[in-house]
């Protein structure tokens, strides 16, 4: 007999929630340790004038490519997290698939390792990653935001606070002259791991609430 279509026995797995849960907020944790670290070992590094880019090149790139590395898989933990549990509505399979873009740009601006270096050589495509990674953020957070009301208005809320200082802070940072770009890069990294931090809490609670 076919057991085509009978429905799983638990449509959610509270363990597997509460861990990936909490490997996207270990991931955003990683990424900001491994700047910390890298700003006091390379050398002439200036945190405020220098980005995060200049840290991943050179003879100490790995300590924030452990970093990127790390973060992409939390984003990418966050987009098997919210397919797991989806909410229900279109804007949410659309936030999934940003996320996607999101954890793989990450990780291709880590592979790339053609930033903070002058590298000319072939094709630099670093620019168009950080486009694409901008454009992943914000629908994240506005695609995201009305599935979560279903479950909590702070959440929802959350997120488009983040989305909408997203989206007014982010292009500004082409604007910004190199002597202050490095210290608003970081804060726009909050930003981004604010919305991944939100979406792992409601994970995370949703979780404990389901395996009591």
């Amino acid at each position: 007999m076919s057991n085509e279509g009978v429905p799983p026995a638990h449509q959610d797995q509270p363990q597997l929630m509460i861990l990936l849960g909490w490997f996207v907020i270990f991931g955003c944790a990683a990424l900001a340790l491994s700047i910390l670290i890298a700003d006091f070992v390379v050398p002439d590094h200036d945190w405020i004038a220098d980005t995060i880019s200049d840290l991943g090149a050179g003879r100490f790139e790995f300590i924030v490519g452990i970093g990127l590395y790390t973060y992409s898989a939390a984003v990418l933990s966050a987009a098997l997290l919210a397919a797991h549990v989806h909410m229900g509505d279109r804007g949410w399979s659309i936030g999934i698939l940003a996320l996607l873009v999101f954890g793989l740009t990450v990780f291709l601006i880590g592979a790339r390792n053609e930033y903070g270096d002058a590298d000319s050589d072939g094709w630099v495509i670093h620019k168009y990653l950080v486009y694409a990674l901008g454009a992943a953020v914000a629908t994240i957070a506005f695609a995201m935001a009305k599935g979560l009301r279903r479950a909590d208005d702070r959440y929802s809320y959350a997120l488009q606070g983040f989305g909408a200082l997203w989206v007014v802070g982010a292009p500004v940072f082409f604007f910004l002259p190199n002597d202050i770009d490095g210290l608003y890069e970081r804060g726009l990294g909050v930003l981004a791991s604010g919305i991944l931090i939100t979406l792992a809490i409601f994970f995370i609670r949703r979780g404990h609430a389901l395996g009591r």
